[in-house]
Protein backbone atom coordinates (compact mmCIF):
# COMPACT_ATOMS: atom_id res chain seq x y z
CA UNK A 1 0.00 0.00 0.00
CA UNK A 2 1.15 3.50 -0.83
CA UNK A 3 1.92 5.77 2.17
CA UNK A 4 0.23 8.84 2.75
CA UNK A 5 1.98 12.14 2.69
CA UNK A 6 2.23 13.96 5.62
CA UNK A 7 3.05 17.74 6.02
CA UNK A 8 3.90 19.05 9.03
CA UNK A 9 3.29 22.96 9.33
CA UNK A 10 5.98 24.48 11.49
CA UNK A 11 5.37 27.57 13.07
CA UNK A 12 4.71 29.97 16.58
CA UNK A 13 1.19 30.46 17.35
CA UNK A 14 -0.81 33.32 15.49
CA UNK A 15 1.27 32.65 12.18
CA UNK A 16 -1.39 30.95 10.43
CA UNK A 17 -0.92 27.37 10.55
CA UNK A 18 -4.50 26.51 11.97
CA UNK A 19 -6.04 28.98 9.07
CA UNK A 20 -4.12 26.96 6.85
CA UNK A 21 -4.94 23.67 7.53
CA UNK A 22 -8.53 25.08 6.80
CA UNK A 23 -8.06 25.72 3.58
CA UNK A 24 -5.95 22.66 2.84
CA UNK A 25 -9.32 20.65 3.70
CA UNK A 26 -11.21 22.69 1.52
CA UNK A 27 -9.13 21.36 -1.09
CA UNK A 28 -11.74 18.96 -3.43
CA UNK A 29 -9.03 16.59 -4.63
CA UNK A 30 -6.55 16.07 -1.88
CA UNK A 31 -7.86 14.83 1.41
CA UNK A 32 -6.20 15.30 4.79
CA UNK A 33 -6.44 14.19 8.23
CA UNK A 34 -5.11 16.45 10.79
CA UNK A 35 -3.72 15.74 13.44
CA UNK A 36 -2.45 19.15 15.71
CA UNK A 37 -0.22 20.10 19.36
CA UNK A 38 -3.61 21.92 20.62
CA UNK A 39 -5.90 18.47 20.08
CA UNK A 40 -3.41 16.33 21.32
CA UNK A 41 -2.24 18.38 24.17
CA UNK A 42 -6.60 18.25 25.19
CA UNK A 43 -5.85 14.69 25.93
CA UNK A 44 -3.85 15.52 28.90
CA UNK A 45 -5.48 16.99 32.12
CA UNK A 46 -5.01 20.59 32.76
CA UNK A 47 -3.80 19.55 36.56
CA UNK A 48 -1.02 17.67 34.80
CA UNK A 49 -0.08 20.35 32.26
CA UNK A 50 -0.12 22.69 35.18
CA UNK A 51 2.12 20.33 37.41
CA UNK A 52 4.66 19.98 34.57
CA UNK A 53 3.89 21.37 31.10
CA UNK A 54 6.54 20.36 29.35
CA UNK A 55 6.82 16.25 30.65
CA UNK A 56 3.29 15.95 29.63
CA UNK A 57 3.03 18.25 26.15
CA UNK A 58 6.20 15.89 25.59
CA UNK A 59 4.79 12.82 25.57
CA UNK A 60 1.73 13.74 23.91
CA UNK A 61 3.44 15.02 21.22
CA UNK A 62 5.51 11.88 20.69
CA UNK A 63 1.93 9.83 20.37
CA UNK A 64 1.05 12.68 17.88
CA UNK A 65 4.06 11.99 16.09
CA UNK A 66 2.96 8.04 15.84
CA UNK A 67 -0.58 8.49 15.06
CA UNK A 68 0.25 10.92 11.86
CA UNK A 69 2.83 7.58 11.09
CA UNK A 70 -0.40 5.27 11.48
CA UNK A 71 -2.15 7.03 9.02
CA UNK A 72 0.63 7.31 6.56
CA UNK A 73 1.08 4.22 7.11
CA UNK A 74 -2.70 3.01 6.09
CA UNK A 75 -2.49 5.16 2.80
CA UNK A 76 -3.92 8.55 3.85
CA UNK A 77 -2.78 12.05 4.19
CA UNK A 78 -1.91 13.93 6.83
CA UNK A 79 -1.51 17.81 8.16
CA UNK A 80 0.56 18.16 11.23
CA UNK A 81 -0.85 21.58 13.19
CA UNK A 82 2.73 21.94 15.49
CA UNK A 83 5.51 24.10 16.36
CA UNK A 84 8.99 21.91 16.42
CA UNK A 85 10.49 23.18 19.86
CA UNK A 86 13.69 22.37 21.63
CA UNK A 87 13.12 22.29 25.35
CA UNK A 88 15.11 19.78 27.70
CA UNK A 89 12.58 17.88 28.22
CA UNK A 90 11.78 16.74 24.66
CA UNK A 91 15.26 17.31 22.76
CA UNK A 92 16.24 16.38 20.33
CA UNK A 93 12.57 17.11 19.46
CA UNK A 94 13.40 18.21 15.49
CA UNK A 95 15.39 14.54 15.45
CA UNK A 96 13.08 12.50 17.17
CA UNK A 97 10.36 13.67 14.31
CA UNK A 98 12.73 12.40 11.64
CA UNK A 99 12.85 9.37 13.00
CA UNK A 100 9.80 8.29 13.64
CA UNK A 101 8.53 9.65 10.51
CA UNK A 102 11.87 7.91 8.77
CA UNK A 103 9.60 5.53 6.53
CA UNK A 104 7.28 7.99 5.13
CA UNK A 105 6.90 11.10 2.88
CA UNK A 106 7.03 13.87 5.11
CA UNK A 107 7.29 17.61 4.24
CA UNK A 108 7.69 19.96 6.20
CA UNK A 109 6.32 23.72 5.75
CA UNK A 110 7.58 26.87 7.13
CA UNK A 111 4.50 29.33 8.14
CA UNK A 112 6.15 32.28 8.68
CA UNK A 113 4.66 35.49 9.53
CA UNK A 114 6.76 38.46 11.42
CA UNK A 115 6.53 38.14 15.04
CA UNK A 116 5.03 41.95 15.73
CA UNK A 117 2.05 40.82 13.32
CA UNK A 118 1.91 37.08 15.55
CA UNK A 119 1.86 39.41 18.45
CA UNK A 120 -1.20 41.60 17.30
CA UNK A 121 -3.17 38.74 16.37
CA UNK A 122 -2.43 37.08 19.96
CA UNK A 123 -4.00 40.46 21.20
CA UNK A 124 -6.85 39.81 18.60
CA UNK A 125 -7.60 36.85 19.42
CA UNK A 126 -7.69 36.92 23.04
CA UNK A 127 -6.74 32.92 23.71
CA UNK A 128 -3.20 33.80 23.97
CA UNK A 129 -1.40 36.05 25.62
CA UNK A 130 0.69 38.58 23.79
CA UNK A 131 4.33 37.27 23.65
CA UNK A 132 3.49 33.71 23.02
CA UNK A 133 4.85 33.88 19.83
CA UNK A 134 7.83 35.40 20.59
CA UNK A 135 8.89 32.77 23.64
CA UNK A 136 7.84 30.11 21.14
CA UNK A 137 10.17 31.80 18.23
CA UNK A 138 12.81 31.64 21.14
CA UNK A 139 12.04 27.56 21.46
CA UNK A 140 11.98 26.97 18.16
CA UNK A 141 14.16 24.10 16.90
CA UNK A 142 17.38 24.75 14.25
CA UNK A 143 18.55 24.07 11.12
CA UNK A 144 14.86 22.33 10.09
CA UNK A 145 15.19 21.17 6.54
CA UNK A 146 12.03 22.83 4.86
CA UNK A 147 10.15 21.31 1.37
CA UNK A 148 8.04 24.78 1.26
CA UNK A 149 7.83 28.45 3.03
CA UNK A 150 4.71 30.44 2.71
CA UNK A 151 4.03 33.86 4.61
CA UNK A 152 0.75 34.71 5.98
CA UNK A 153 1.58 38.40 6.53
CA UNK A 154 1.48 38.36 2.71
CA UNK A 155 -0.82 35.71 1.31
CA UNK A 156 -4.19 34.98 2.17
CA UNK A 157 -4.38 31.39 3.88
CA UNK A 158 -6.22 29.97 0.60
CA UNK A 159 -2.98 31.23 -1.50
CA UNK A 160 -0.28 29.71 1.47
CA UNK A 161 -2.71 26.17 0.96
CA UNK A 162 -2.47 26.54 -2.84
CA UNK A 163 1.70 27.17 -2.80
CA UNK A 164 1.82 24.29 -0.28
CA UNK A 165 -0.45 21.90 -3.03
CA UNK A 166 1.62 23.15 -6.10
CA UNK A 167 4.70 22.69 -4.70
CA UNK A 168 4.16 18.90 -3.22
CA UNK A 169 1.83 17.33 -5.09
CA UNK A 170 1.99 18.87 -8.63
Amino acid sequence: MKKGRIIFLNGVTSAGKTSIVEALQRQKDIFFYVVANDLFQEMVGDNYLRENYWKYLSEVIIMMYHTAKLYSDMGKNVLIDGILVEKDEIKPHYHQLLEILKDNPLDIVEVYCPLDICRQRNIARGDRYETQSHEQHALMAENIRYSVRVDTSVYSSEECAETIIRELFH
